[in-house]
């Protein structure tokens, strides 16, 4: 081992040790976040903003749940959940001439492959289905052509609808939906799949998987990285190198025979107990920026290590990331060990203590019944903090804004 090996291992034992000591002594303690962000995560949507929520078919919805109920369990399953909260929230108005937001359900990514697998090529004719049938029989959508009315769009690429970022960029978001706010878990700044105004949110992750996997919170967290997941994707990317732009089979060939790293591709029946023994938790991009793997390390205690060029986190206007994360770019992976071993103890304390922060946990799950806080009533709180609409929202009478023939000519055939 070299000198500069041998000393980075020393100051992640250092690290690791000062965490374990703070975890036997003072295992409950937390950290406010100071400003505004901490007042934010716990704002009462509740009396702010009024959602009316569309009927539409079954067909949409929850036939569609039925015929898969595999859909209730996948990281895009908050299209299905955020209905379903709705549906009984107290914003929940059945007037629609005093409603603030539109919701229009609609379950685009419950269409699985046998591997469970969302598949998008239906998703933007079942979108334009809907959007003509709240526009033929309600007179709310052509009034603004959506610019009051919110979908949940949780595909890799959000309402992009394909799961590989070439072909999304090259579809752009269906042009039905340009006016509309979009709730999507991905975001990345500056581009095509991300328009201004969206709400970016955290992809599901089941909370009540998760709660009956707590270990005790003085467990000392005695590995200092940690990561189970692909670093390659040979059968979709057979030469390298497109898979997470390069980044996760950096990872693996700089860090595999590293002490301080344990990472494998391995799944083992203990992976929540191990995030929670663990300091930092790499958060790599995949296919897309995002993955369930940020919410288990905020939700676990983890500090998430970001690896992802200009991602657009979930509820960035209310959870302070740069202050509970590590951000490394891409180009930086071959530096991580040095980069973490750099970071001083006691910045790595304050860290741990903000993220035991229950409101910060909260807002990164979607339980059910839904509990105050939760992201739920981020979403909410994001859409309300959007109130009052502006007078650009509002079409004058005879007024077009969006192309309905636009679109990639398979889109524009019926569902």
């Amino acid at each position: 081992m070299g000198k500069g090996s041998a000393r980075a291992l020393a100051l992640a034992l250092a690290v690791i040790l000062a965490c374990s000591d703070v975890a036997v002594v003072t295992a409950q303690e937390t950290e406010r976040i100071e400003g505004s962000a901490g007042d934010v995560l716990e704002d009462d949507p509740v009396g702010r903003l009024k959602v009316y929520v569309y009927d539409l078919p079954s067909k949409y919805n929850k036939k569609l749940l039925k015929k898969d109920p595999r859909c209730l369990n996948h990281m895009f399953a908050a299209e299905i959940f955020m209905h379903r909260f709705l549906l009984s929230s107290a914003v929940r108005t059945f007037n629609p001439e005093e409603a603030d937001w539109f919701y229009t359900p609609v379950y685009t990514t419950c269409d699985l492959t046998p591997k469970g697998l969302p598949l998008p090529f239906k998703s933007p004719r079942m979108m334009r289905s809907a959007i003509q049938l709240i526009a033929t029989n309600w007179p709310y959508w052509n009034r603004s052509e959506g610019a009051d009315h919110f979908f949940v769009t949780p595909h890799d690429f959000g309402a992009c609808f394909h799961y590989q970022e070439e072909k999304a960029i090259g579809r752009g978001i269906l042009p039905l939906l340009q006016r509309a706010t979009l709730v999507q878990t991905f975001g990345q700044k500056n581009h095509v799949c991300l328009k201004d105004g969206s709400i970016t949110i955290p992809p599901y992750a089941p909370p009540q998987k998760m709660q009956t996997h707590l270990i005790p919170p003085d467990t000392p967290r005695s590995i200092f990285v940690y990561f189970r997941g692909l670093f390659y994707d040979t059968g979709n990317d057979p030469e390298g190198g497109y898979y997470a732009r390069g980044a996760r089979a950096s990872v693996w060939e700089n860090f595999k025979n590293n002490p301080l790293f344990d990472i494998s591709t391995d799944h083992p029946p203990t992976y929540y107990e191990d995030m929670q023994r663990s300091v930092f938790c790499l958060c790599p991009l995949g296919w897309a920026p995002w993955s369930p793997r940020l919410v288990e390390a905020v939700v676990f205690g983890c500090i998430p290590v970001i690896i992802a060029d200009d991602i657009v986190l979930p509820f960035a206007d209310a959870i302070p990331w740069e202050e509970i994360g590590v951000f490394v770019a891409e180009d930086d992976v071959p530096q991580l060990d040095s980069i973490l071993t750099s970071i001083p103890t006691d910045v790595v304390l304050r860290k741990q203590r903000l993220l035991a922060n229950p409101s910060m946990k909260q807002a990164m799950l979607f339980p059910q019944p839904a509990q105050p806080g939760d992201a739920f009533h981020q979403i909410l709180n994001g859409l309300a903090r959007k109130l009052p609409h502006g007078s650009n929202v509002f079409l004058k009478p005879g007024e077009r804004a969006l192309n309905w023939t636009a679109g990639p000519p398979g889109d524009l055939k019926p569902w």
